[in-house]
C-alpha cells in the first residue's frame, strides 16, 4: 500500500484525483492522509467524493468510510469493469476535475465506458 501525505506542496485535491487514476490503472492500493490540508476548508469536496464512489464501482474497490470533509482515504482497487455510470456531483463541483480521476482508467477498461455526469447545482 502506497502512503501519501496530502499536506505537501499546495495541499490541494489533485493528489487524490491522480492517486485514484493511477491506482485504478496499476491495481496498487493507496492511503492518503491530510487531504487538502493546505486549504481553508480541508478534506474531501463533492467532486473528490464522487470520483471515489465512481471508481469504487468501476474497480470493485474497497474504501474506508469517507464523506464530505474526510481528511483520510484508503483505496484498494479490484478488477475493472466496463459499463455506463451516472454521477451527480450535486453541487457546483467541477466536472472536469472529476474527469481527471476517470479518464485514464476508462481507457483501459475491458469494454466501452460511458458517463452521464451532472453538476453545477446549488
Amino acid at each position: 500500500m502506497i502512503e501519501l501525505d496530502g499536506s505537501h506542496q499546495e495541499g490541494g485535491g489533485a493528489l487524490v484525483r491522480v492517486a485514484l487514476a493511477f491506482s485504478a490503472l496499476t491495481g496498487q492500493g493507496f492511503k492518503v492522509t491530510n487531504i487538502r490540508a493546505g486549504r481553508k476548508d480541508p478534506g474531501l469536496k463533492a467532486q473528490h467524493l464522487e470520483a471515489i464512489k465512481a471508481l469504487q464501482q468501476i474497480c470493485h474497490a474497497t474504501i474506508n468510510n469517507v464523506k464530505l470533509g474526510s481528511t483520510e482515504l484508503q483505496f484498494t482497487p479490484g478488477k475493472m469493469k466496463s459499463g455506463t455510470y451516472e454521477i451527480d456531483i450535486g453541487t457546483a463541483g467541477s466536472i472536469t476535475l472529476l474527469l481527471q480521476a476517470l479518464i485514464l482508467p476508462s481507457m483501459i477498461a475491458p469494454g466501452k465506458m460511458a458517463f452521464a455526469i451532472t453538476g453545477g447545482k446549488n
